[in-house]
Formats: C-alpha cells, structure tokens, sequence
C-alpha cells in the first residue's frame, strides 16, 4: 500500500475520523507560466490528480456534503473544486479529471461567461503583456517591470491595494491600468454558456459563485442577495436543473462574507457551501460553511503531508 494512503487511513480511524477534505483550484494552464510558476498547469494536475486517487474516496460535493451532515462520511473523504469559471476549466482540466475516473465541483461567476473578464485578470493580463519597462501608476505605485518576477511583485501590489475598494472604484482604476499598459486583452478568459453545459454533461457539478464575484461583506444587503439569486437562477436556466451548491467569492469568514450571507444563501435554497477557510469539516460543521484548503508543495511527500495537518488542524 501506498505509505500515504496508509497514513490518510489511520487518521481517518482517528483523529481526523468523519472530516471532509476539499480542495480548491481556479486556472489550470496548458503550460506552466513564467510570471507565477506556482500556478497549477496540466501536467501538474494530472499529478495531483493521481495522487488523490490513491490517497481518498473523491466524491462529489452534494454527495459529500449529505453524508458529513448524517454523520455517515466514508473514510478518506475528499472533493475537488473550482472557482471562477475559466475556458481551461474545460478545455485542460476536464480531460485529466475524465482520464483519471474523478468528479469535480464547478463554481461559475455567471457574469464572466459571455466573454467577461474578473477585475483581478485585467490586472494580471495588463501588467504580462505591458511592453513598458517601468510603469507609473499614480497613487497606486511605480514599478519595474523588466522581467517575470518584478511583473509577479507588480501585479500582486496593484491587486492587493485595490482588492477591497467599492466594486465600481476597482473596475475604473483597472480600466486606467488597462489604458495605461497599452495593451489588449483577450476576451476569451473565462469560459462560455457551452462550456458549464460541457462539464454538466461530462457528469461534473455545478455551483453558484454570483453574478461579478463582489466581496459580499463590503455588498449592500439587497445587492448582495441579488447577486446570489441571480446566478443561482441563471444556471438552473442554463442547465434545468436545480443549483443547491454555492462559494462565497473570495471566501474568508468575517472579512468577505458575513453571517447574514450564510442566512441568505439558507433562505436561497442551497444546500452546501464552501469558503476559503482552512481546514477540513469535520462532523457538526455548518454544511454551509465547509472548509477548503490546497497544499502549494511540488513533491508527492510534501504535498500528502500537508493535507494531513490541514487535516488534524
């Protein structure tokens, strides 16, 4: 027997007994990317998927979700998720996912689908593609931009100094940073209508993530409660068929969604959602408020220990 699948066993029998691991992604690229070499690409997640199979039972999410509120969760227990919605959702995850026999959730930002883009992407895509060795951006800082690792400090500034901003003084500033790099961007980012109807089809799930992924905690109440209506509405449009399955945008308890959110998406008719807290649920945990995490390690060891204190956590 695999020594990690031994040792996900025994704290299966033990510690971690009836705890639920989910992992979450967002991109995988076709190739690794020089600018954040650290991002999850195909090669990489035909390992990671491997090693999940040998490791745990990966259910799917409502599944899962079910049997960690009876208190019936087999042991060794995981889900894979996803955020966003992007083209290689489809077009490199998928494949893996079908090749190696797994299921995964998808969580759609309904707004991107029809060739939108996220605010945080115009950053990322402006700053790669800016021929500019240095950059003047005002209030927002100056920077050198003369090879991957000054691009990855600028784009992780900008972002950072602009996450919380109101949802209309983060697109204009993003929009001025677009202008000022004179560059143009790809529409074609996030995945289309056709693609969430691909997963489906390919027996993957599907979840609400909003209409434009605002931090729900900095949201007014009413747009807030829209903004996870309207999406939830939009897929079962989509796909007929109910969505019960949610993410919190951005995810962290207490700074981007608050208890009142947990209410309305109770209210809303969602059966489980996930944030981005780490951690694994174990019983008792609020099916609304399920735990995720994702070890960064390259190596199968490093990788596997990790999710084992993310587990005893």
């Amino acid at each position: 027997m695999d020594l990690m699948r031994l040792g996900f066993s025994v704290l299966s029998a033990t510690q971690a007994r009836g705890h639920l691991t989910i992992l979450i992604f967002h991109r995988v690229l076709p190739r690794p990317d020089e600018i954040f070499p650290d991002e999850v690409h195909a090669q990489r997640f035909e390992q990671i998927c491997a090693w999940l199979k040998c490791w745990f039972q990966v259910l799917p999410l409502d599944e899962a979700g079910r049997l960690l509120a009876e208190g019936r969760l087999p042991s060794r227990a995981c889900c894979i998720t996803f955020d966003d919605g992007y083209a290689d959702n489809h077009e490199v995850a998928l494949p893996i996912l079908q090749k190696q026999g797994l299921c995964a959730t998808f969580f759609i930002a309904t707004g991107f689908l029809n060739g939108g883009r996220m605010w945080n992407d115009t950053v990322i895509e402006s700053i790669r593609h800016c021929r500019q060795q240095h950059l003047d951006f005002g209030n927002f800082g100056s920077y050198g931009l003369s090879g991957p690792a000054e691009r990855r400090g600028a784009i992780e500034a900008i972002i950072g100094k602009i996450k919380y901003l109101p949802v209309e003084q983060r697109l204009a500033i993003t929009e001025e940073l677009l202008a000022r790099c004179g560059v143009q961007l790809d529409a074609r980012l996030m995945m289309a209508p056709d693609g969430v109807r691909l997963l489906r089809d390919a027996g993957m799930q599907i979840g609400a993530h909003t209409v434009s992924h605002p931090i729900l905690a900095s949201t007014p109440p009413d747009a807030a409660r829209e903004e996870i209506l309207s999406s939830k509405r939009f897929l079962e449009d989509l796909l007929s068929q109910d969505c019960t399955l949610f993410a919190y945008p951005n995810g962290k308890p207490g700074r981007d969604y608050l208890p009142e959110h947990v209410t309305m998406v109770r209210e809303l008719g969602f059966k489980t959602a996930v944030s981005t807290a780490w951690g694994a649920s174990g019983v008792g945990a609020d099916p609304l408020q399920l735990q995720r995490f994702t070890p960064w390690d390259r190596t199968k060891t490093a990788f596997g220990l990790r999710l084992m204190r993310n587990l005893l956590a």
